[in-house]
C-alpha cells in the first residue's frame, strides 16, 4: 500500500521554517512521505547549510516555489515580501500540487500549512485535498489574532487593524493583559508594513475555519488559558530535535560548533547566552551598551552577533582583549544544544516563541529584551505567569544600558526562586512530550489520522 504523502508549507522565516521541519521529520518518522515546499530564497538557505536529504529514508523531498518577488529585492521588506506571498503564490502552488499528482506516482494526500500562509490552505479545499493548520508560535499569539474582528467591533482597532488608541486589552481573564499597540501586526513603525501584516492574519483566520486539525507548537501546559479560550486548537509542542536526540536541522546559518567546546571549560551555571534570532536589528549605540553590561557582569558569556544584526559589528577599543578568553562571540549558535549545557546560567533573549520553548525546555532562566511582533506578549508569559525571568527596562532615549544590563544578571542569577520556576516549568512541559503526555498522544493521534484517511482515500478510489 502506498505511504500518505504530504505537502507541508511553512512561512519564510527562521522561526517558521525550524519547527515546521520538525513537524516534517516526525511525520518521515512514522512512515509518511512528505514534500517540503520553502520559497526559492529560503529553500536555498537551508539546503545550503548542511541539511542532509539522504537522513530522511528518501521519504522528505524539499522543493521550492516563487515568492513573487525578483531576484535582487529586499526580502527583509517584510511588507513587499508579505504581500507578495498573499498576491502571488498560490497559484504557484496549485501548479505544483498538479506536477506532483501528475508525475510522482504518489498523488499529495493532505497539505498542512502554516497558518501564516492561509491562502495555502484555500488551495488545498480547492483541489478537493485533505488540509491541516500547522501554528509555530504561541497559542496566546494567535488568540489575539483571532479576536480581531471583536478587536474591531470594540472599538479597539479600525478595519485595517491599526489601533485606535495606545489600551490595554485582556483576551480572557485569565490570560495576562496585553497593549494594543503589541499586538503581533501593530507593533512595526511602518504603517504599510502593519497594514500588510493585518491583510496576513485575516487571511490566517479565514483559513483556519477551512481545516480539519489546527496543531500547534505548544503545550497546555505553557498556556492552559489560551487554550481553554479556542478548545480546537491541539497542541503538539513543543517541537525540538531534543526532542528525539537529534540535531537540529532548517537553519539559515551555519552553525559554529567550536563553541560547545568552550562551554565544557567554564564552571556549572556560570556563563550568560545572549542570542536575539533571525530578525532584530539593533543599532551601535545599543550594540555598544550590550558589549558593556556582558563586560560588567564579569562572568563568562557566549554571545551570538548574528550577520546583519548591526550595520556594522564594531567593538569599543581594547573590549575584545579585556573581556579575553572569558567572552565567547560567534555568528550563529547551536541555540538547543547551548541551552543544554550545564555551564549556561541563563539567557539573554528576543523571547521569539522557539527561544523561549529552548529556554524552558532546558529550564534556564531569562532576561527578556522583545523586538517585535509576538515577543511581547511572550515575555509577558515569561515574566509575569511562569515568573522564570526579568525584563531589561529602557531609558528614556530607548537604550538599555550596560549597567541595566548587569544589574538584572545578577537579580535573576542571585535570586533562586528564577531558577527554582525555570526547573519547575521544565518538568512540566517535558513531561507533555513524553509517552503518555498530553503533547506525545495528540501527534500520535495526528499521524494516525493522516494514515487512516490516506487509507480510506485508497479504499475509494478502488
Amino acid at each position: 500500500m502506498a505511504k500518505p504523502h504530504v505537502l507541508v508549507i511553512p512561512y519564510p522565516a527562521q522561526g517558521h521554517v525550524m519547527p515546521t521541519m520538525e513537524l516534517a521529520q516526525r511525520l518521515v518518522g512514522k512512515g509518511v512521505k512528505v514534500t517540503f515546499v520553502n520559497t526559492e530564497v529560503t529553500h536555498k538557505l537551508v539546503i545550503g547549510n548542511g541539511l542532509d536529504q539522504d537522513g530522511f529514508g528518501g521519504l522528505m523531498k524539499m522543493v521550492w516555489i516563487p515568492d513573487g518577488l525578483e531576484p535582487w529585492e529586499d526580502r527583509t521588506d517584510l511588507c513587499k515580501l508579505t504581500i507578495s506571498l498573499l498576491e502571488s503564490m498560490a497559484d504557484k502552488l496549485e501548479e505544483l500540487i498538479e506536477k506532483i499528482n501528475e508525475e510522482d506516482g504518489s498523488k499529495v494526500s493532505c497539505v498542512i500549512a502554516d497558518d501564516s500562509m492561509g491562502w495555502a490552505i484555500r488551495v488545498a479545499k480547492k483541489m478537493g485535498i485533505r488540509r491541516a493548520a500547522f501554528w509555530p508560535a504561541s497559542v496566546a499569539t494567535l488568540a489575539s489574532m483571532f479576536s480581531f474582528q471583536k478587536l474591531i467591533d470594540d472599538g479597539v482597532m479600525d478595519n485595517d487593524g491599526m489601533p485606535l488608541q495606545d489600551q490595554t486589552i485582556r483576551l480572557s481573564e485569565t490570560m495576562p493583559p496585553l497593549r494594543s499597540t503589541n499586538l503581533a501586526w501593530t507593533c512595526f513603525e511602518d504603517s504599510g508594513t502593519a497594514k500588510a501584516f493585518f491583510r496576513l492574519v485575516v487571511e490566517a483566520v479565514e483559513a483556519a475555519r477551512l481545516t480539519e486539525w489546527f496543531i500547534c507548537n505548544s503545550a497546555t501546559e505553557l498556556e492552559p488559558a489560551a487554550f481553554s479560550l479556542y478548545p480546537q486548537l491541539v497542541p503538539i509542542g513543543p517541537l525540538l530535535a531534543s526532542n528525539r536526540l537529534a540535531n537540529q536541522t532548517g537553519h539559515f546559518w551555519q552553525e559554529d560548533s567550536t563553541c560547545l567546546a568552550w562551554l565544557d571549560q567554564q564552571p556549572a551555571s556560570s556563563v550568560i547566552y545572549i542570542a536575539f534570532g533571525s530578525f532584530t536589528i539593533i543599532n551601535q549605540t545599543q550594540f555598544e551598551e550590550l558589549a558593556l553590561g556582558l563586560e560588567l557582569c564579569n562572568r563568562p558569556f557566549l554571545w551570538v552577533v548574528r550577520p546583519g544584526m548591526t550595520k556594522e559589528t564594531t567593538y569599543a577599543d581594547g573590549y575584545i582583549e579585556r573581556v579575553g578568553s572569558r567572552g565567547r562571540i560567534v555568528s550563529w549558535a547551536p541555540q538547543q544544544k547551548v541551552l543544554a549545557h550545564p555551564s549556561v546560567a541563563c539567557f539573554v533573549s528576543h523571547c521569539g516563541w522557539n527561544s523561549t520553548l529552548e529556554g524552558v525546555t532546558h529550564g534556564r532562566p531569562f532576561l527578556c529584551w522583545p523586538y517585535f511582533a509576538d515577543q511581547f506578549y511572550n515575555e509577558d508569559y515569561i515574566c509575569d505567569i511562569w515568573k522564570t525571568g526579568l525584563r531589561l527596562k529602557k531609558d528614556e532615549t530607548g537604550i538599555v544600558r550596560g549597567g541595566e544590563i548587569r544589574s538584572k544578571v545578577e537579580e535573576v542569577l542571585s535570586n533562586k526562586k528564577y531558577a527554582t520556576n525555570a526547573f519547575d516549568m521544565k518538568e512540566k512541559v517535558t513531561g507533555s512530550i513524553r509517552e503518555h503526555g498530553r503533547s506525545h498522544k495528540n501527534l500520535g493521534d495526528f499521524i494516525e489520522w493522516i494514515h487512516e484517511k490516506d487509507t480510506n482515500q485508497c479504499q475509494e478510489s478502488t
